[in-house]
């Protein structure tokens, strides 16, 4: 990567004033405590947190970190005794709106605290007439609304471990995770709403009741998400509905107000998330309630700032990290804002809508949707308004630079524009927001206090103002505990992050730390990363290019991946880009050398496309990210295990040929590639992949 390019990139945006935020209350009262400019030693820095946080205990700590190496998953604040939903629930007012849900499907709904805990209570005290209890797994196939929180509230309150999946999850996907963690109960609803059509949901869910019946599953609960639930759901075995079950804990609750939260260890499990399983099993990632309670506290309260008169909206989906993180901001005492549904139905101005009349001050979303907004050329700062938006933060993918000038320039020029960095592993953040910072075109704005975040190249050695892996050097709260089904000796989780470097947690991104502003900018992931003749580099450089200089050549979309080459694909590695163009414009011979030359000309000659190829569609996630690695996989011949969570499934098929090269191109008299032994989008070229 150039850094004259980027040492030096356009401050966009610099805050006023400092001395109110509770980042810089934070300093102060650290500094006062330990007499220091900042906290170099890990534990009293968590023991800061956990003080300055508030972080609700029934038993207090007697040790804030186990004396044990990083890879042998250290224990966190050993000795207190907690519960993470009464951390959610410590505000009880009646009048203080908690959750504001809306969508498709609903008119606005208001929830206040008291109303939560009221629910929450009723729900715990019913999930315990039906055997809940510690350590047992709730699972869900739910839409983001009011009774997918109740639900895990109620849950995480008795000491049972939450895991959910969207339902724009196909039954594949679904089975893929809960046959592994065998939940006891299931919840549910009865339809969905998006771009504005109905889909009956059961059938999907009968699907998947029958296979989990088999695995353990006790009860399966349907929430009337659209219109009502009527004789239909006798259909489904173990099902009964969301209101039966409320009311068979509405006469313990009214005899007992209080909701009764289980005391437990700091690393007891509180969720399990999965990885997106595009090349492979789904990995089941458990995670540990206090580690998540103080870390999201502190990414909510010191880098964004959040307070109880906040409202906080992410466009996320329960199936995404974001949807728990989201959550957490009750423990902040602020409103959070559901939606689900189309962000773009009935036109892109819905989410700005809501926006404008809830007041929403932080607005979470992916870089996904802000290239959309881009695309469609919608510019809300003429259409809403803004004034109390403070803060738009990114994620999902990296955020390009022209994406920056998009939202100073469309959207809000005062604000903080948050591109954040983490992800599922940690469910949470090693780079982020900060409010005390200035936003610089392109940059993450810092790491994440507490994580010991560096580029690494080789063991032991961090690199600046240079490409490399991103790796963590010290333990952090919110490791996962463990992976569900990994053997004794924890072989699975050390292999997903401890091989790569020895005893050094090695996440699979790709960065570049810049030393001139202390920013970090995502270049992709390390096992997607292209490496032509032994450079390494990042996706993100690519389209970097193609978004900024070819849009208007009707390139709406890009895929860059490396191709392995060679006998047993041990000679090497070719660049191949895939476009996918606009209707009515070609990827020519005069296109393709333009490419190669702007690349050539931006980035080097070894970032230049071996192959730059039209491509009938970019396959994505359900949760928005482009699938590099599996279609890596399937074009240097490798078996990629078919997954179930593709947003467009019938983007990716396998070729009879088992070869999988991509080989010399049909050359017309116009030079303009004909042919491509790998297909995609062309069921009749081949098996379908991922469906």
């Amino acid at each position: 990567m150039s850094t004259s390019v980027l040492s030096y990139p356009e401050e966009l945006w610099r805050p006023k004033d400092i001395s109110n935020s509770e980042i810089e209350k934070f300093r102060i009262k650290v500094n006062k405590k330990y007499q220091l400019n900042f906290v170099e030693d890990i534990q009293e820095f968590w023991a800061a947190v956990w003080d300055y946080t508030k972080i609700i205990y029934s038993v207090p700590y007697e040790q804030v970190l186990e004396d044990k190496p990083m890879d042998q998953i250290p224990a966190w604040f050993l000795g207190a005794r907690l519960n993470f939903a009464e951390n959610l629930l410590w505000c009880r007012d009646r009048n203080k709106v908690a959750i504001i849900s809306a969508g498709e499907s609903r008119p606005l709904t208001n929830m206040t605290y008291h109303e939560l805990y009221v629910q929450v209570n009723k729900l715990s005290k019913a999930l315990r007439k039906l055997g809940v209890s510690k350590g047992d797994r709730v699972g869900a196939y739910i839409s983001n609304c009011c009774e997918a929180v109740i639900a895990m509230l109620a849950t995480t309150s008795i000491g049972a471990i939450w895991s959910s999946t969207s339902t724009d999850f196909g039954v594949t996907g679904v089975l893929d995770r809960f046959c592994q963690i065998r939940p006891k109960i299931l919840f549910s609803v009865n339809s969905i709403i998006y771009n504005e059509k109905e889909y009956n949901h059961l059938d999907k869910l009968k699907i998947v009741v029958e296979k989990l019946k088999d695995e353990g599953l006790e009860k399966v609960i349907v929430i009337p998400f659209v219109g009502k639930i009527g004789e239909e759901i006798s259909d489904i075995p173990l099902a009964c509905s969301w209101n039966h079950l409320i009311s068979q804990g509405e006469s313990e609750a009214s005899q007992e107000e209080e909701i009764q939260f289980e005391q437990l260890p700091f690393d007891h499990p509180v969720y399990i998330l999965f990885s997106s399983g595009t090349t492979g099993k789904p990995k089941c990632l458990v995670h540990r309630s206090g580690g998540l309670l103080i870390q999201h506290k502190k990414e909510h309260i010191l880098h964004g700032n959040m307070t109880e008169n906040d409202v906080f909206f992410y466009y996320t989906t329960t199936g995404w990290m974001m949807w728990n993180w989201l959550v957490s901001g009750l423990s902040v005492g602020c409103s959070i804002v559901l939606y689900d549904g189309s962000p773009f139905k009935p036109s892109p101005a819905i989410l700005w809508k809501l926006t404008e009349q809830l007041g929403i001050t932080i607005f979470g979303t992916s870089a996904t949707y802000i290239k959309s907004l881009q695309d469609v050329e919608y510019r809300p700062k003429y259409r809403h308004e803004l004034t109390k938006l403070r803060m738009i933060l990114s994620t999902g993918s990296p955020l390009k630079p022209e994406s920056f000038d998009f939202v100073y320039k469309e959207i809000k020029d005062d604000l903080v524009l948050g591109s954040i960095t983490g992800g599922t592993d940690i469910c949470s953040l090693f780079a982020g927001h900060n409010v005390t910072l200035p936003v610089h075109k392109g940059e993450i704005q810092c790491i994440c206090l507490g994580m010991k975040v560096e580029a690494w190249k080789s063991q032991g050695n961090p690199v600046y103002a240079e490409s490399a892996d991103l790796v963590c050097t010290a333990p952090f709260p919110c490791m996962p505990i463990y992976f569900w089904n990994d053997t004794p000796s924890h072989d699975l989780y050390r292999s997903a992050y401890f091989t790569t470097y020895n005893r050094v947690w090695y996440h699979s991104d790709f960065i570049f730390i810049n030393p001139n502003t202390g920013g970090l900018i995502m270049l992709g992931r390390s096992d997607g990363t292209l490496n032509p003749g032994g450079v390494r580099f990042g996706s993100a450089e690519i389209y970097n290019v193609i978004d900024k200089d070819f849009r208007k050549d009707g390139v709406i979309d890009s895929l860059v991946v490396g191709q392995k080459i060679g006998t047993n694909n041990k000679e090497g590695e070719r660049v191949v880009l895939f476009l996918k163009m606009d209707s009515g414009r070609k990827c020519d011979k005069q296109l393709v050398e333009n490419i190669k030359k702007k690349i050539r000309d931006q980035l080097s000659p070894r970032h230049v496309p071996s192959f730059i190829l039209p491509i009938d569609d970019i396959p994505y996630t359900v949760n928005g990210k482009k699938v590099e690695i599996a279609v890596k996989k399937i074009i240097s011949g490798e078996t990629v295990v078919p997954s179930g969570v593709l947003a467009n499934p019938n983007t990716i098929y396998v070729h009879n040929d088992k070869r999988g090269n991509i080989g010399k191109p049909e050359i017309a008299g116009n030079a303009e590639i004909k042919t491509i032994q790998r297909n995609f989008g062309k069921p009749e070229n081949g098996q379908a992949l991922l469906k």
